[in-house]
This record gives C-alpha cells, structure tokens and sequence, in this order.
C-alpha cells in the first residue's frame, strides 16, 4: 500500500521537523520521569499518575510516528513552483464574497499544515480545490453546507 504524499511548505516543514524533535528530545524526556515518578509511588493498579504518564507516552510515540511518516512522504512545494498567473499551493489568495462584499485572504497549502484560524486552508478543502488553477479575475462557486458561495479571485500573490 503506497503512503499519501504530504504537500508542505518550507514553512511547514520546518514546523513538523521542529515538533518531530521537541517530541523526541523533551517530551519523550518528560514522561519517562513521569512514569518513573508514579511507579515508586507504588500499587500500579489504582496509580492515576502512572495512568496519565502512560497515555501521554503512547499518545507522544503516536505522534512521532506520525510525524516521521509525514516528513518521509513530505514534497515541499519551492516558491520558485508558486505563480502569480493561477492558484497553486503555497499561493496567498485574496477574495471577494460576491454576496457579502467582503474581501478575505487565504494561503493554500497541504492538508498537513492548514490552520483556518490562521487562514491557511488546505488545498483539499472545498474552497481550496475551487480555487487551484483559476486565474485572477476568475469568479469561482464553493459548495457549502449552508448553500452555494461564489468568490472572485481579486489577487494572487506568492
């Protein structure tokens, strides 16, 4: 079975490469103490802190190899590959909402680092597979639970 690739952004790269080694080097560090600690508490069976410790642990070795697969299938999407012409990943958006008027922006990158708090969506989002290889200009329509919304790509940017 062949592993989903992982579009990310140098930006995101170096985030999941910079958890990848806080997981390893510190928290991994942390809950071994952890568990140490709890275990000279004594009766294991009714030790919460022991519990907890141990949830933490596979929750961390979890995580890291998660972390570990992603990095492994990771492309990183250059800026060099980022145009102004059309919507790509790693293109920075800006929107109008025809029926309310209002101009928002959104970056486009991989499924692995979207943050819509933070206006990252994923190119595997409604919106986001709307937008890829539309030009600026091009009035795109997203399929939303509450009904239709037609944006117009006012600008793209790198």
């Amino acid at each position: 079975m062949s592993e989903k690739e992982v579009i990310l952004t140098p930006d995101g790269l170096k985030k999941l490469e910079e958890e990848l080694e806080y997981l390893k080097s510190v928290k991994r560090r942390e809950v071994a103490e952890r568990i140490k600690t709890a275990i000279s508490y004594g009766d294991l069976s009714e030790n919460s802190e022991y519990e907890n410790a141990k949830n933490e642990q596979a929750f961390i070795e979890g995580r890291i190899i998660t972390l570990e697969k992603m990095l492994r299938n990771a492309r990183v999407i250059q800026s060099d590959d980022v145009g102004t012409d059309v919507v790509t990943i790693g293109s920075t958006v800006k929107l109008r909402d025809l029926e309310f008027d209002e101009i928002v922006e959104y970056t486009i990158v991989g499924s692995a680092e979207s943050d819509p708090m933070a206006n990252k969506i994923s190119n595997e989002s409604p919106v986001g597979k709307a937008l890829l290889g539309k030009p600026k200009g091009a009035i795109v329509e997203v399929q939303a639970p509450a009904g239709t919304i037609q944006y117009e790509i006012v600008d793209i940017k790198k």
